[in-house]
C-alpha cells in the first residue's frame, strides 16, 4: 500500500509580499491554480494510492479544506491531521506514521510547494522508491542537478543498492556558489528534494532511536486526537511542547538506511521569486507577467500584479511584485535576501508580514479596503448557503450594504431579510449573524466604527464550522 502524505507547513517568507503566514505560498494563487492544488491533484492520480493525507497547520485548515475540493478532492477522498503550531517536518511526519502505523503503508512525503513533472518521470521515481522503501530503506529523491544552485542543499550519492536506489554518502548544507559548481561537475551530488518515501514502522522506529523525546511529544499528542467537523486535532499542549526539527536533522543525517532515488525531471521548490520567474513562461524579452502589468523595453523580469495596474518601463532583471498593501522591488538574483525585508518589516509592522488583505474564512473571504481612526471598511463575500458564526462585539458597532445577492440578518430577536442597495446597522454589543440564503455569492461592505476594531474582538455563540475564537 502506498500512503501519501501531504506537508502544508511553511511560511514562504521569500515570497512576500503575495505569500504571507495568513496565506503562505502553498496556497496563494499562481495562475489557474495553487501548489497546494497542483500536489493534491498530482497523489490523487498517483494509481491505487490511499487517499491522501494532509498535515496541516490549524490557521490554515479551511483554505486546504476549500482548496481540496477545488481541486476535485471530496471529503472521504482525503484526510486532514492539524497541527497546532507547526514544529518542522520530523513532527509532522511522525503525526502521519502514527495515524498509518496498524496498516503500516509506505508513506511518500510530498511538499505542498513543488512544481515538478508528472507522468511517467513522476510515475518512474514513485515506483522505483516504492520498492526500496518496501525493502526497509528510508528513501529520499534527489534532482538532478541542471546547473550551480546555492538554494538547496544537496546529497552526496554513495554505492549501487538493489535496484535503482543507491546509498546516500551524506547530506550537505546549501553551499556557496564554488562548492555548488564543484558539487555538479563531480557528477556525484543531487539536489535535495525533500520527498521521502519509508513505511511508517520503519520511520518510527528510527525516529524511536535517534529522537526518543519526540516521538514521546507526538505519541502524546496523537492519543488526544478527535475529530473535529471534515478535520482530526490532535493534543495542543503536548504537541506544542516537542522540539521542532526537520526530517534531515532528526533522521536522515545519522539513520544507516538512507538511501536516494534520482529524479530526471522538471522540479523546483518555488522557494524564491527567481524560482517563480525559471518556472513561469517568459514573452520574448525574457519577462514572465502575471496580472494587469505593462512593460515597456524591460528584459529578464519577474512583473505581477494582484491588485493595481502596473506599468514598468526600461527594467531589466528587476522583481515587481504588486499586493493591495504593499510592493517589493528588488534584483531577481538577490531574490533569497528577501527574508531580511521580511525581517526588517516584521519589526516596524507585525501585521504587514503576517495578514493580506484579502482573508479566508470557510464562508468565504473578505478584504479590507481602507481604516483610519475609528473606522474600518470591508468587502465582505459570503459563499452561497454559508453564514458568520452568531457573534456580538464590545468595542465595535457595524453598518452593512448588500451591493449583491441577498442577506439574511440576525440581530437578537429580530430577522430581517435585505436586498442589493439595502443596509442595516449592527450596534454594539448587539448578538447577530449574517446569511447568505441565496444561490449567488453576496457581497456585501462593511463599515466598522468604535474604539478597537481588531479581528480578535469576538464572542462566538453559535458557529456551524467548529471556531471558538
Amino acid at each position: 500500500m502506498l500512503q501519501p502524505v501531504i506537508l502544508c507547513g511553511g511560511d514562504g517568507t521569500r515570497l512576500w509580499p503575495a505569500s504571507r503566514k495568513a496565506l503562505p505560498k502553498q496556497f496563494m494563487p499562481l495562475g489557474d491554480s495553487t501548489l497546494f492544488k497542483d500536489t493534491l491533484k498530482r497523489a490523487l492520480n498517483i494509481p491505487g494510492a490511499l487517499p491522501p493525507l494532509i498535515i496541516c497547520n490549524e490557521t490554515h485548515r479551511f483554505q486546504a479544506a476549500a482548496q481540496a475540493e477545488q481541486a476535485g478532492a471530496k471529503p472521504g477522498r482525503y484526510t486532514i491531521l492539524l497541527e497546532p503550531e507547526g514544529r518542522n517536518t520530523a513532527p509532522a511526519i511522525a503525526l502521519a506514521a502514527l495515524h498509518c502505523q496498524q496498516a503500516d503503508p509506505v508513506l511518500l512525503i510530498l511538499p505542498s510547494d513543488h512544481v515538478m513533472d508528472e507522468g511517467a518521470v513522476f510515475a518512474e521515481a514513485i515506483a522505483q522508491g516504492f520498492a526500496a522503501a518496501e525493502g526497509g530503506k528510508m528513501v529520499t529523491f534527489g534532482i538532478i542537478p541542471n546547473g550551480p544552485e546555492t538554494g538547496y542543499g544537496y546529497i552526496e550519492v554513495g554505492e549501487q543498492l538493489p535496484g535503482a536506489a543507491r546509498r546516500v554518502a551524506r547530506f550537505v548544507e546549501k553551499p556557496d556558489l564554488e562548492q555548488a559548481r564543484e558539487y555538479v561537475s563531480s557528477g556525484k551530488y543531487l539536489w535535495n528534494s525533500g520527498m521521502f518515501m519509508f513505511k511508517a514502522s520503519v520511520f518510527l522506529q528510527e525516529l524511536e532511536k535517534h529522537n526518543l523525546g519526540m516521538l514521546t511529544c507526538v505519541a502524546g499528542a496523537f492519543a488526544r486526537k478527535k475529530v473535529d467537523f471534515d478535520f482530526t486535532r490532535i493534543g495542543h499542549d503536548e504537541f506544542v511542547s516537542c522540539l521542532a526539527g526537520s526530517i534531515d536533522y532528526t533522521i536522515m543525517e545519522y539513520t544507516d538506511k538512507a538511501a536516494v532515488v534520482a529524479f530526471n525531471g522538471r522540479w523546483s521548490d518555488l522557494g524564491s521569486w527567481q524560482k517563480l520567474h525559471e518556472a513561469g513562461s517568459p514573452d520574448s524579452d525574457g519577462n514572465v507577467i502575471s496580472g494587469d502589468v505593462l512593460a515597456l523595453d524591460c528584459r529578464g523580469c519577474y512583473l505581477r500584479s494582484e491588485h493595481r495596474k502596473v506599468a514598468a518601463l526600461g527594467l531589466e532583471g528587476l522583481i515587481v511584485a504588486e499586493t493591495a498593501d504593499a510592493i517589493l522591488v528588488a534584483p531577481l538574483e538577490r531574490s533569497q535576501e528577501v527574508r531580511r525585508v521580511v525581517s526588517a518589516l516584521r519589526n516596524d509592522s507585525k501585521k504587514i508580514v503576517d495578514e493580506n488583505r484579502i482573508m479566508y474564512r470557510p464562508w468565504g473571504h473578505y478584504e479590507a479596503l481602507t481604516e483610519g481612526n475609528r473606522f474600518l471598511v470591508k468587502r465582505i463575500i459570503v459563499a452561497p448557503g454559508q453564514s458568520l458564526s452568531l457573534q456580538k462585539h464590545y468595542h465595535r458597532a457595524e453598518h452593512w450594504v448588500v451591493v449583491r445577492g441577498t442577506a439574511l440578518v440576525f440581530v437578537d430577536e429580530q430577522i430581517v431579510l435585505i436586498g442589493e442597495d439595502q443596509s442595516t446597522y449592527i450596534p454594539l454589543g448587539k448578538v447577530h449573524r449574517l446569511e447568505n440564503p441565496g444561490k449567488i455569492p453576496l457581497e456585501i461592505i462593511e463599515i466598522q466604527t468604535g474604539s478597537y476594531l481588531g479581528e480578535d474582538d469576538i464572542e462566538r455563540f453559535d458557529d456551524k464550522y467548529g471556531r471558538h475564537s
